[in-house]
């Protein structure tokens, strides 16, 4: 018995690393090394009775894979604003950046790694010994490099028990595949070429035009991460694992706090579990901390997502979204699910869902412009260049009508867990056939020809 679950475990590893090492196979040290050093640290921080020990192995995790992080990604941004803010006051810096690309789903494994060290550190997690069971917790294939983040508590579990191939669970992963292809290659796809037009001249066109950029971005990086989200959970699925969910409906949001709450779970609540709670969370005694604490989890979630002051405008943009409901202690009012019981929203509703949205677009334009200028000229142009351009809207009328499909798919489905989740006493058989097969057509008739990689690989 656990010589088999070593054996699934080590083949888990090495089909991962396969899959990791088809991008750039020189990679595969950093996340070797990575899982190496908190395996070892993991059983020292467990084996130690001294607090100041079991600190001292908890900050060389964090130095590890930090240090990492901050090479990889970070280092050539601070060295340029070291050299921009010295030129401003005229003196002339040459310190060396780094020929480095960034290794694909740093972020997301770094952040998978620190979540085990952290919980063994708080006695919430026994150190793995199994070396199969850890490395696999790390470098598990689905989910690798665009999450969801798992967390070690979750997910550790699972590879030390063996698993069976159960058909009611693979049959549900691979309608959520399904979904998620249609997701990203029917919606994400199309819109990429469209936005990327859009922003690459946005000095030439108006209200309507931009307009559409911004709220084709939106479906575009919610279909391709939510997407991939959905391609890794029902993979996963298949080899008999579950993973938390990442997306839950978020553009049915009604308020910035419950969008939170929907878009990018896992690493919203590792930001909440990790940064926001340590630091007092809600539970301050002023609201000056508050604040502070609001700042900081929006701020670092900025930052998370890339070395550019874009990402960092966005995350300040969704804190001060988020500051007037939490100051004021409503920031926890829309727990349920929008219209529940009743097939349509009500005009309240509708509106808050409405204007939810339109915030979202802003900030997400600061996210996909280049540079801090760009996204303020798009936003000036969009305000000041008035047109409307009916022609626009019908050349795109497919991919709009394929949106329409989403949004009403999605909001039938707000009460399950994705969009293909059936209850098959309540849908026929026949029903279900027949959705499948029109969504498989979907996708290869109108799948995009370009080759688009997803978006959250970058992060």
């Amino acid at each position: 018995m656990q010589r088999n679950l070593r054996l699934q475990n080590a083949f888990i590893v090495l089909v991962s690393y396969v899959f990791y090492g088809w991008w750039d196979w020189r990679f595969l040290s950093l996340i070797i090394f990575s899982s190496f050093v908190d395996h070892i640290i993991g059983q020292k921080i467990e084996e130690s009775n001294n607090e100041k020990r079991r600190k001292l192995f908890l900050r060389i995790s964090l130095a590890v894979n930090l240090g990492l992080l901050g090479v990889f990604k970070y280092y050539d941004f601070f060295i340029t604003e070291f050299i921009t803010a010295f030129g401003a006051i005229g003196v002339e810096m040459h310190p060396m950046t780094l020929p480095v690309i960034l290794p694909v789903g740093i972020s997301f494994y770094t952040f998978q790694t620190l979540s085990y060290t952290i919980d063994v550190y708080r006695k919430q997690l026994p150190a793995v010994r199994d070396w199969t069971v850890f490395f696999a917790y790390v470098s598990f294939f689905p989910q690798l490099v665009a999450g969801p983040i798992e967390r070690a508590t979750q997910l550790i579990p699972q590879f030390q028990k063996k698993r069976h191939f159960e058909y009611e669970q693979g049959k549900d992963g691979m309608r959520q595949i399904l979904w998620g292809l249609f997701k990203k290659m029917v919606i994400a796809d199309n819109c990429a070429p469209i936005v990327d037009t859009i922003f690459e001249n946005y000095e030439t066109m108006g209200t309507a035009t931009l307009a559409l950029g911004a709220v084709l971005f939106a479906f575009q990086i919610y279909c391709d991460f939510s997407g991939y989200s959905d391609i890794a959970i029902g993979t996963a699925r298949l080899f008999g694992f579950q993973l938390m969910r990442n997306f839950a409906y978020p553009y049915f949001a009604r308020d910035i706090a419950e969008f939170w709450r929907r878009w990018h779970i896992s690493l919203s609540t590792w930001f909440r579990d990790y940064l926001y709670i340590p630091l007092g969370g809600s539970r301050v005694d002023s609201k000056a901390k508050l604040v502070r604490n609001i700042f900081a989890i929006f701020v670092v979630s900025g930052f998370w997502h890339g070395a550019n002051w874009t990402f960092i405008v966005w995350g300040v943009l969704h804190a001060l979204y988020f500051l007037p409901s939490i100051l004021t202690g409503k920031n926890r009012k829309n727990l349920n699910i929008v219209a529940e019981n009743r097939w349509l929203p009500s005009v309240k509703e509708l509106g808050q869902m409405l204007l939810t949205f339109a915030l979202v677009c802003i900030a997400w334009i600061f996210f996909r412009a280049e540079n801090i200028t760009q996204a303020f000229d798009y936003i000036a142009q969009m305000v000041t260049n008035i047109e409307f351009n009916p022609r626009l809207f019908r050349k795109n009328i497919f991919l709009l009508v394929g949106i329409g499909v989403l949004l009403l798919v999605e909001w039938l489905q707000r009460y399950k867990q994705h969009g293909f989740e059936f209850e098959e006493a309540k849908v026929p058989q026949l029903v279900r056939g027949a959705i499948y097969i029109t969504t498989a057509l979907a996708i290869l008739l109108f799948a995009s020809q370009a080759e688009t990689s997803f978006i959250y690989f970058q992060f």
